[in-house]
């Protein structure tokens, strides 16, 4: 099991950005493909985007599309998530999380196996 913590978060005004980190450990980094999912008070977790083992095949929601980026270096054991031109909308908790099929880019919760503590991202209108 991939142990996952998450860092970055913050409190942020509408318009600016934030960048999460992911960090890794204990298996093979390059063995996972990554994601991540946000999820607010009495809402289901949703899907943010997604990153193959190697970096070169992601997805990312619609509802953040051209915002959000997602990345990996697999030297770091590191996935993360740069969030451009927040919106208040976007305040939530953000979790990351591993898949053991490292060459998909999967968008259920069902798919990882490993889950971080989450991290807070507020974004002030």
């Amino acid at each position: 099991q991939v142990q996952l913590v998450e860092s970055g978060g913050g409190l942020v005004q509408a318009g600016g950005s934030l960048r999460l980190s992911c960090a890794a450990s204990g298996r093979t980094f390059s063995n996972y493909a990554m994601g991540w999912f946000r999820q607010t008070p009495g809402k289901e977790r949703e899907f943010v985007a997604a990153i193959n083992w190697s970096g070169r095949s992601t997805v990312t929601a619609a509802s953040v599309k051209g915002r959000f980026t997602i990345s990996r270096d697999n030297a770091k054991n590191t996935v993360y998530l740069q969030m451009n031109s927040l919106r208040a909308e976007d305040t939530a908790v953000y979790y990351c999380a591993a898949d053991r099929v490292p060459t998909r880019t999967a968008l259920t919760e069902s798919s990882y196996t490993s889950w971080g503590q989450g991290t807070q991202v507020t974004v002030s209108s």
